[in-house]
């Protein structure tokens, strides 16, 4: 008895088996996660260090370089990039697909723990770490405001309330706060009233330390109770960041950016904080308003529905043009069965393999829902071959399926094996089709095995011989279709044999013409998908002061604000922790959906030329990838770096290549990260005089910055939170390096040293940011597309550029996206 025998004899054990494959093929579809595409993100780690007051090249010499030095010993690092700003370095750390993050993460912390050494010992905490990738788009933007509350109240709902819980979900790498505005205390102090009383500058900051205390005190323990000694030491009004600024539609607000960890399900991640947000809501201010801005899982879940009607539409259609050639009802149906069979025996296995519901792994159901009903035809065809010599449909059914099994066998290994190569292949590609491969060759597998067992089994019950059939009109009004369909077919085939050498010819020729259409036809790497999301980056002058950026901002806010397919937005400013430069603001503008506006470049063309206008700010804006290739964000889409351990010849060359790519056709938005004309005030300290007054150069740097450096002193703590108290100079005495003669300290003696004496003041321009590829100096110059323009040629042309304008002792690379594309 061979394989199809069995089936074809046991019809009940083949229902029960076919019914086991939709069972749990049905199950396995409800527990299916959904997303986009498949888990392609690269282990990414953040590492974030702060030494509050140092200068970029303090930041980058003595914490970024320590740190980097350590980190280059991992095991699996691909890329390590470094952002160092005023008291702030960024450390990105990218690893192969093969690295497990959690593994990753453990060797970064005995990094830190190894670097800790080397680092200046007054940071006020040790670096941490994160496992997100920076440059990834947030997967939900929440928007709080308040028409009653201060912004610090809101804030403190925010972060103690909202963003603390939500870290918390699985899956949710961090809650990036915009416009944060977390309460504190500032003192401001007049230089000119401390120096008519005799104080220094550095004795208030000790009076302030030593008034507002919360040490532990001890427990009194008596015969039959125990006593918490507490005493209440603290002083107790502004906030931290004074210097940062969010908007929702023009209205002030702290806004919430949730990023999720590499490799988790955005939708799973989402429908958790969706569960959370109404208790939140429950326990804050009715008058605090949350609004979602954007959530992605509303696109990819839109994206997905849609893909699932086209393989319904397929599967109709497939159906159909079996029907309208076959004319037979019992005999469309038996192949037709082979449809649902396969492909949704196809999900148990997604379901085992940890796959997704997602656009390629749909996309391969797509595809195979024309490969996996061809095998169910041919077995039709040679069983119903029997059935017209007179044979029983049982008979015809066993003598059929013997003689086209093996056959049948063959033509599905065989069309399997064409995607093998795509399984094995590497890289980003490789883990963004590897899903694909696996998907489409289940369905071919599972296909054959139905094709074996289920369709001659039906066929032996079901099918009638040719005699028995009630042909009906329209089998009678498309026979005479099909039969001149058929005299053409043999017409044509007779001419061609009859002609063989000029078929090869033009065949030869088609061959020759696809190879040049091959090597002409622009390349990309992924096509640009419509979100309705605009990512913005401002950019103003150098030393542009919070209230100027503020002004600019504005401006650029109500041009987004007044364009019609705009329909809301959120606005932010200042340096912080996920803008490291002053200078710098970020919009996410989110559009009115796609039947009510054109595509999104036809939104971004209109937006440019409008935004241009406004004086003193460059506007840079991007339709975000589904992908996110590489760890750093950049003001423009695609990334090429220069790296050289001259800092001097690699400045020198940097805006250089950037003004000659600035002419190259079809790139806009060519910018780059070399901010290095930052007005600055030099302090040169008269050492000698300081050492005779009894005056240290530690005091003099500390009075500056207590004096200018929003330094915190104190802490308060409260039961739920904690807040700084921090102390600096009247703003009016921020405006003008005059006021250093206005501030005093005090010496060994005991007597009070006016600053002014002790040091003299130079002006002079440094850097906003320094940065770092691997262990060297960088310099990234980024730039975006013109429609109609390919990655392909844009990468030929600024490789060509280069190589004509930068010395030999500068190395140039691509990042992200381009960076994959030459790989792939």
């Amino acid at each position: 008895m061979h394989f199809t025998e069995l089936f074809i004899r046991r019809p009940i054990m083949t229902t029960l088996v076919m019914l086991a494959i939709l069972m749990f093929g049905a199950m396995a579809y409800r527990y299916l996660p959904v997303s986009d595409l498949p888990n392609v993100d690269f282990p990414t780690i953040l590492v974030s260090a702060e030494l509050p007051g140092a200068s970029p090249e303090t930041m980058a010499s003595a914490v970024a370089t320590p740190l980097e030095r350590q980190f280059s010993t991992i095991a699996g690092l691909d890329s390590m990039t470094s952002t160092n700003a005023l008291g702030l370095s960024q450390i990105t750390l990218q690893f192969s697909l093969s690295r497990s993050l959690d593994a990753a993460a453990q060797d970064v912390q005995a990094a830190i723990g190894k670097a800790s050494k080397q680092l200046p010992p007054d940071m006020p905490n040790p670096p941490t770490y994160q496992k997100v990738n920076p440059a990834d788009q947030p997967i939900l933007y929440l928007a709080l405001m308040s028409d009653t509350l201060p912004l610090s109240k809101v804030d403190d709902y925010a972060d103690t309330m909202m963003a603390q819980r939500i870290s918390m979900i699985n899956g949710v790498a961090q809650v990036m706060i915009y416009g944060e505005q977390k309460y504190a205390v500032r003192i401001n102090l007049d230089p000119k009233a401390l120096a008519s009383r005799g104080l220094g500058i550095n004795e208030v900051a000790d009076a302030v330390k030593n008034a507002n205390v919360n040490l532990p005190t001890g427990t009194l323990y008596g015969t039959h109770k125990a006593f918490t000694v507490q005493a209440m030491g603290q002083v107790l009004n502004s906030v931290t960041a004074d210097k940062v600024a969010s908007w929702y539609k023009g209205t002030r607000a702290i806004v919430l950016a949730i990023q999720r960890q590499p490799g988790t399900n955005t939708i799973e991640v989402v429908d958790n904080i969706n569960k959370l947000l109404p208790t939140v809501r429950s326990q804050i201010p009715a008058s605090v308003k949350i609004v979602t801005l954007y959530d992605r899982s509303v696109t990819i879940r839109n994206s997905v529905d849609d893909v699932q009607f086209t393989l319904l539409l397929a599967l109709g259609l497939v159906v159909m043009v079996i029907f309208l050639f076959l004319r037979n009802l019992s005999a469309t149906t038996i192949p037709s069965l082979a449809l649902p069979m396969s492909i949704v025996g196809t999900f148990s296995i997604m379901y085992l393999m940890g796959y997704s519901l997602d656009n390629l792994s749909l996309m391969a159901l797509i595809l195979c829902v024309g490969f996996v009903v061809d095998d169910a035809i041919v077995m039709l065809e040679n069983i119903v071959r029997h059935m017209e010599m007179g044979e029983k449909p049982f008979e015809a059914s066993l003598k059929g399926s013997r003689e086209i099994g093996f056959t049948i066998l063959s033509m599905t290994l065989s069309l399997a094996a064409v995607f093998i190569p795509v399984f094995f292949l590497g890289g980003i590609l490789g883990r963004l089709l590897h899903e694909f491969a696996v998907t489409i060759i289940s369905a071919i597998l599972v296909s054959g095995f139905v094709s074996l067992t289920l369709t001659p089994m039906l066929c032996s019950r079901f099918l009638r011989p040719p005699r028995e059939e009630s042909h009906g009109r329209l089998y009678n009004l498309t026979e005479r279709f099909f039969q001149g369909m058929l005299r053409l077919y043999d017409r044509t085939l007779t001419w061609v044999l009859r002609h063989q050498p000029g078929t090869m010819l033009v065949s030869i020729l088609l061959l020759v013409v696809t190879l040049f259409l091959l090597a002409i036809i622009p390349k990309g790497f992924l096509p640009s998908e419509d979100q309705g999301t605009i990512f913005t980056f401002t950019e103003a002058a150098q030393g542009i002061s919070f209230e100027g950026m503020k002004k600019e901002q504005k401006a650029a806010m109500t041009i987004v604000g007044e364009n019609p397919y705009v329909k809301n937005y959120f606005s932010a400013i200042g340096a912080s922790h996920h803008s490291l430069a002053a200078n710098t603001g970020r919009m996410f503008i989110r559009l009115v959906p796609r039947d009510k506006r054109p595509g999104i470049d036809t939104v971004m063309q209109q937006l440019r030329p409008q935004l241009a206008v406004i004086p003193g700010l460059r506007v840079f804006m991007q339709n975000l990838p589904p992908i996110r290739i590489g760890g750093v964000l950049t003001k423009s889409l695609y990334q090429f770096t220069l790296q050289s351990p001259d800092i001097t010849e690699l400045y020198h060359y940097g805006p250089l290549l950037e003004n000659k790519m600035r002419s190259l056709p079809g790139l806009i938005d060519v910018t780059s990260d070399l901010q290095i004309k930052n007005p600055q005030v030099n302090v040169v300290i008269n050492r000698d005089k300081a050492a005779t007054l009894g005056v240290s150069a530690q005091q003099i740097e500390d009075a500056l910055y207590y004096a200018y450096g929003s330094r915190q002193i104190s802490t308060i703590y409260a039961p739920n939170n904690e807040y700084d108290v921090i102390m600096e100079l009247l703003p009016r005495y921020q405006m003008d390096p005059a006021a250093l003669k206005w501030l005093y300290v005090r010496s060994n003696s005991g007597q009070l040293v006016p600053l002014e004496a002790l040091a003299s003041l130079t002006r002079s321009l440094g850097p906003l940011t320094i940065n770092h590829l691997g262990q060297l100096p960088a310099v990234t110059i980024s730039f975006n597309l013109a429609p109609g323009k390919a990655l392909g040629d844009a990468v030929s042309e600024v490789e060509k550029l280069a190589r004509h304008v930068l010395p030999a002792t500068i190395t140039t690379s691509f990042q992200g996206t381009a960076q994959a594309f030459q790989a792939s």
